[in-house]
């Protein structure tokens, strides 16, 4: 008899596990998230990539503040609306007449939320100037920003970060020093000098129209190095100050003040270093385009599905500013965040999402106002498999391990031992007190699985704790 009791417990053991895998593990997994993450300010999903169902939850339907996890709705949003083969134009006008290789007029620049405009487009438009016989500019520069409406700043922007890249101001006319796209900023490299001088400082593209207040000094290899680049709030001047051993090299990118306006000066400093004179008169300024002016040069980015490797990877708030305003006005013809955000609700809708779980205050994710709930985000990675984008979405999304920049992205350092390595393709997110991660993961037994682990409210670095959860995820399916 006893052995029939026991081999009935063995038989529905058996039975459990094959069709409710989630109940066996549950007890591992929340004893994992309780030692890791704690019980509260938590919002955890684990869904089957093949049914759709969720397989396990942890406060699943609560609201948590997602971080930089929420451009996984934006860039689906964006690649929906624009379509993956999307590019933002930057046009090049002239109004007047050219006399004697002189413009006597004036030369507009029409933004078109251009992420990628760089100084060497600035050199190509000299070089158009010169082929249309124009070596002298008597008037004005003129920046056409009106593509875009509303705050450059998105809300929620603390004073500390809107002197960096990840807090940089929105224009439909803005530049990017480098190909990580991070518009609206310049890039700033100090180098030690000899002790007891100041540092050397170079910038690229050029200063356009900001001012460096270079207040540091150079001093021993042996001493600390406690260099800060940053700007100051609401002005145009870069302040450099602290100390910086021999040797040692400061980098940092620096939001400009506007980006309008700086890319202007910007342009006008590489147009001059490349023989187009202006008048002394001449002055930088905004102004809507004529509709009289003469089209030069148009600038067209890479597409979109290219784009989405910075994007993603390196989570650019810059990229994700800029797409939900274009999408606004694609889908609307409003070039606003109000607009953009009601586009990426109307897309999660058409999804199947419950978007009256989903509370949007920006795109990128940088605002603690946003709310998602664990399962609706592994509820949008289900879905969106089903788009003809997928693939371009899944590519562009962070690898575990992979050292590369630009495979791996903030993924690169975790997840690197040889067993993870290449399980984990996520989205990350950090903003003070919030820790998030999403995306898909492949388990011990080779299958492939959805998941979303939220966090908010810590006073801890969480990045370790989440990884563990994974780990845990991974080894328990």
């Amino acid at each position: 008899m006893k052995r029939k009791i026991v081999g009935y417990a063995i038989l529905l053991l058996l039975i459990s596990i094959t069709l409710f895998p989630n109940n066996v593990y549950a007890a591992t997994m929340d004893d994992k998230i309780s030692s890791e993450l704690g019980t509260s300010n938590i919002s955890i999903s684990v869904r089957s990539i093949d049914t759709g169902n969720v397989m396990y939850q942890n406060n699943g339907d609560v609201g948590i503040k997602p971080a930089s996890t929420l451009k996984l709705l934006t860039a689906a949003s964006a690649l929906e609306v624009l379509g993956e083969n999307y590019r933002f134009t930057t046009q090049f006008y002239y109004d007047g007449e050219i006399k004697d290789n002189v413009l006597q007029g004036n030369i507009y620049v029409k933004g078109g939320g251009d992420p990628t405009l760089q100084e060497e487009n600035f050199r190509t438009f000299s070089s158009v100037l010169k082929r249309a016989g124009i070596t002298s500019i008597s008037g004005n520069l003129y920046g056409d920003d009106t593509m875009f409406i509303g705050p450059q700043l998105t809300p929620g922007i603390a004073k500390y970060d809107e002197s960096y890249y990840y807090g940089a101001r929105t224009s439909a006319l803005t530049m990017s020093p480098d190909n990580e796209y991070d518009s609206g900023t310049i890039f700033v490299q100090v180098n030690a000098n000899a002790i007891g001088k100041s540092p050397i400082v170079q910038v690229k593209p050029n200063l356009s129209g900001m001012v460096i207040q270079n207040n540091a000094t150079s001093v021993t290899a042996s001493e600390k190095d406690t260099l800060k680049i940053y700007r100051e709030y609401n002005t145009n001047q870069v302040i450099i100050t602290g100390q910086i051993p021999v040797g040692n090299i400061s980098k940092e990118w620096i939001s400009l003040e506007d980006p309008t306006i700086n890319t202007l000066y910007a342009i006008k400093n590489v147009l001059k270093d490349t023989g187009i004179s202006f008048s002394s008169y001449s002055i930088i300024d905004r102004k809507t385009v004529p509709s009289d002016a003469t089209l030069l040069y148009t600038k067209k980015s890479i597409p979109l599905k290219k784009l989405m490797i910075p994007f993603l990877k390196l989570s650019n708030n810059s990229i994700a500013n800029i797409l939900v305003k274009t999408m606004g006005k694609e889908e609307f013809g409003v070039g606003s965040l109000e607009h953009g955000l009601q586009a990426m609700n109307d897309y999660g809708r058409q999804l199947g999402l419950q978007m009256n779980e989903w509370s949007l205050e920006d795109g990128s994710g940088m605002s603690h106002n946003n709310k998602i709930t664990a399962n609706q985000l592994t509820s949008l990675l289900y879905l969106v498999r089903n788009k003809p984008y997928f693939s371009v979405y899944y590519n562009s999304l962070p690898i575990g391990g992979k050292s590369d920049r630009l495979v791996g992205g903030s993924l690169r350092e975790r997840f690197n031992t040889p067993y993870l390595m290449d399980r984990v393709v996520a989205k990350t997110g950090y903003i003070s007190g919030v820790y998030t991660l999403a995306g898909y993961f492949k388990a011990k037994s080779g299958k492939q699985y959805i998941f979303s682990i939220m966090t908010q409210n810590q006073t801890s670095i969480k990045l370790n704790s989440i990884d563990e959860v994974v780990k845990t995820f991974i080894d328990s399916y």
